[in-house]
C-alpha cells in the first residue's frame, strides 16, 4: 500500500512538471492515454498543422499523459477543417472547399507541397477561404 502511494506521488510530482500549454484562447486539451497528435487533430476537429504550431516544441512522438496542449492560439484558429477521405486529394479536397491549391497548402504546412503525397485518410486539414498566420 506505502508502494502504490509513493508511486502515485512521484507520478503527480512528474505531470505537474510538464510544460502546460500558455493558451490565449484557453482552447486547451490535458493527453489521455493512447493518445496521438492525429487522434487528438481528429477528436477536436482542429487541423494538425495549427496543433503543432501553437505548441512550440511539441513532440507527438512522445505525448506526456496530463500534459495540456493548446488548439489553437488567437488569430491562427481554423474553424473550417476537412477531414481526409478515400481516393482524396489536395486538389479534390481545394475543389470541394472552394479554395485556391495555394490557400490550402498554406494552410496546411505540414503538406507536401505540390506533391500533397504525406496526407491520408482520417488526416483534419484547415479549408479556411484565406491564409491563417501561423507562427506569426
Amino acid at each position: 500500500m506505502f508502494m502504490k502511494i509513493a508511486i502515485l506521488a512521484i507520478l503527480a510530482t512528474a505531470i505537474s512538471a510538464y510544460p502546460q500549454a500558455q493558451c490565449a484562447l484557453g482552447r486547451t486539451y490535458t493527453v489521455q492515454p493512447g493518445d496521438t497528435c492525429n487522434g487528438i487533430s481528429g477528436q477536436q476537429s482542429v487541423p494538425l498543422f495549427q496543433l503543432t504550431s501553437a505548441n512550440t516544441g511539441l513532440n507527438c512522438n512522445n505525448l506526456l499523459v496530463g500534459q495540456s496542449i493548446c488548439l489553437a492560439d488567437v488569430g491562427q484558429d481554423c474553424t473550417d477543417v476537412h477531414v481526409v477521405g478515400m481516393n482524396e486529394n489536395c486538389a479534390s479536397i481545394a475543389m470541394d472547399a472552394h479554395i485556391p491549391l495555394t490557400t490550402l497548402f498554406a494552410n496546411n504546412g505540414n503538406i507536401n507541397d505540390p506533391s500533397c503525397n504525406n496526407i491520408s485518410v482520417g488526416d483534419v486539414l484547415c479549408v479556411a477561404s484565406t491564409a491563417i498566420p501561423y507562427g506569426a
